[in-house]
């Protein structure tokens, strides 16, 4: 059940996490949804002679479980995202259990704005996505 966390709660330094093990399927619906079938995500045989030697998941992937942190744990309910900037720094394998985490960072009372440092991490804690978001919150 999404979390709606007001804005008068939220303090600098407060987090919150989310977990997905990144699936096959996952990665065929984002490529049907965005219509990215870029063969190193979805094509075995291409992907063996690639930088990687295996099918990655789209880094955006991992972008949309930021989203699903904000949206639903930390502000959650009623958050208006704004912008995002992001640094792919590893990539995401196919069955890798990502956690995506916010931490608030910088407040802006006077229009009700937040600053996010944006992350997530695979299962051994390597960094492979990093940012910042600003999110409105009423």
């Amino acid at each position: 059940m999404a979390r709606n966390v007001r804005y008068e709660d939220i303090h600098v330094g407060d987090k919150a996490s989310l977990s997905k093990t990144i699936s096959e399927y996952d990665v065929y619906a984002f490529a049907g949804v965005t219509g990215d079938f870029n063969p190193v995500h979805v094509n075995a045989e291409f992907a063996k002679n690639s930088l990687f030697k295996q099918r990655i998941a789209h880094g955006m992937i991992s972008a949309g479980l930021i989203s699903a942190v904000l949206g639903t744990e930390l502000p959650g309910i009623d958050t208006i995202y704004m912008n995002q900037e992001l640094s792919f720094l590893a990539p995401v394998l196919y069955g890798d259990t990502l956690t995506a985490t916010v931490e608030c960072i910088e407040k802006d009372d006077k229009k009700h704005r937040i600053i996010f440092r944006t992350t997530v991490t695979n299962q051994n804690d390597k960094l492979v996505t990093d940012g910042k978001a600003r999110v409105m919150k009423r």
